[in-house]
């Protein structure tokens, strides 16, 4: 939709015109999967696509949330910012809200929010961040506090945590506050310190292949990975007492103490962090030398460990994956995100890609019975207010 048209849905919602417009954008990670939760490296990119939320003051002491991708329509009094909804898509914002409660922000004034995203939902490209981090960014400007990036990141991560009961790392709500077109973000998730890295792809684009399997980190699974990491730190720290996190470890030095992981499972979870760490800093180290080559064989390398030692992939992703390895014009192709269905990321040759869309969309159909969906993903900027 265009922001006329937003405006013209908001007025029809409420009977008024927005006071403000903000954007915020999906991700796509390049590398670096469920090694954020463990202090490692992960090289997000920033969408073109993402949520808008318009809004206004209203005199009424509430917030009044609607949507255009959802049908619910709620209304919560300014006194109970803090309290969670049962089964709402408003736990998003509400969760936000509720973080800025707790660190001493006054809500004076209700407002009526319309949110609409064209991030598709359980495509794993962070629709959630997204609604997350546009509803901080534009409290943050409504409401003058001061918050850098980082910490409208944070309030976002706090909100999933609390209110969408996912222990995500700060990846997703990261990429989509500091986000910078043309440019992936080479993130320490312990330290929180970044270097913005250009993205130069000559005769080579960024295909995003959706499996129309929506993932689910809300079904327990995402989380059991959490504390399965978990494990494997408390049982290395009886021969490593100083260990705070997985990411901490060489893969030279986890093979000389990874007996100490007597948990089968902890141990094959641990072994992809550690191995995945690894391989995102050489990706990056290959980007900036041009090596496109070798960092597409580090994202097949990453894709293989996510399915046997992670196990995070299934039947979709793995047959969307394995099929673009066939493709002569595949540099490399992984999936991307939580994982359980959702979304691949390929660097495709130019002259390859119609040829992928076709060959590698016939396959997927013809093993999964599931159409899929392909976009050539655009880089784009951060969280941001946007000007009519």
């Amino acid at each position: 939709m265009t922001v006329k048209e937003l405006k013209a849905a908001y007025a029809e919602a409420y009977g008024k015109q927005p006071e403000a417009i903000y954007f915020s954008p999906g991700r796509v990670n390049l590398i670096g999967e469920h090694t954020d939760y463990n202090g490692g490296f992960v090289f997000p990119c920033a969408l073109s696509f993402g949520t808008y939320l318009l809004l206004s003051k209203n005199n009424e002491k509430k917030m009044n949330f609607r949507s255009l991708n959802q049908p619910e329509v709620t209304s919560i009094t300014l006194d109970k910012l803090t309290e969670r909804l049962d089964k709402s898509w408003v736990n998003y914002p509400l969760g936000v809200m509720a973080q800025y409660v707790k660190r001493g922000v006054d809500f004076k004034d209700g407002y009526d929010i319309l949110i609409w995203g064209n991030v598709p939902n359980g495509a794993g490209l962070s629709s959630s961040a997204a609604l997350e981090v546009v509803t901080a960014y534009a409290l943050n400007d409504q409401l003058g506090t001061g918050y850098d990036r980082t910490e409208l990141a944070k309030i976002g991560q706090k909100a999933e945590h609390e209110f969408a009961l996912v222990n995500c790392g700060i990846m997703d709500q990261f990429a989509s506050a500091h986000g910078k077109a043309n440019r992936a973000i080479f993130l320490n998730c312990d330290t929180l310190s970044f270097e913005l890295v250009p993205v130069e792809l000559e005769g080579v684009k960024v295909l995003i292949s959706n499996t129309h399997s929506p993932h689910k980190l809300d079904s327990g699974a995402y989380n059991d990975r959490v504390a399965q990491c978990q494990l494997a730190v408390k049982q290395l720290q009886t021969v490593k007492p100083e260990l705070k996190n997985l990411a901490e470890l060489t893969e030279e030095e986890f093979n000389k103490i990874q007996s100490a992981i007597t948990d089968p499972v902890a141990n094959k979870r641990a072994r992809h962090v550690v191995g995945e760490v690894q391989r995102t800093v050489d990706a990056v180290e290959a980007l900036k030398a041009g090596d496109l080559e070798k960092f597409g064989k580090l994202m097949n390398a990453s894709h293989v460990s996510l399915r046997d030692d992670y196990e995070v992939t299934g039947l979709q992703l793995d047959t969307m994956a394995e099929e673009a390895w066939k493709i002569p014009g595949v540099i490399g192709s992984r999936m991307t995100g939580g994982g359980f269905g959702g979304c691949t990321v390929s660097l495709v040759k130019d002259e390859s890609i119609d040829q992928f869309i076709k060959e590698v969309g016939a396959a997927y159909k013809a093993k999964t019975g599931l159409d899929p969906e392909f976009y050539i993903a655009e880089i784009g900027d951060g969280a941001k207010k946007v000007e009519e």
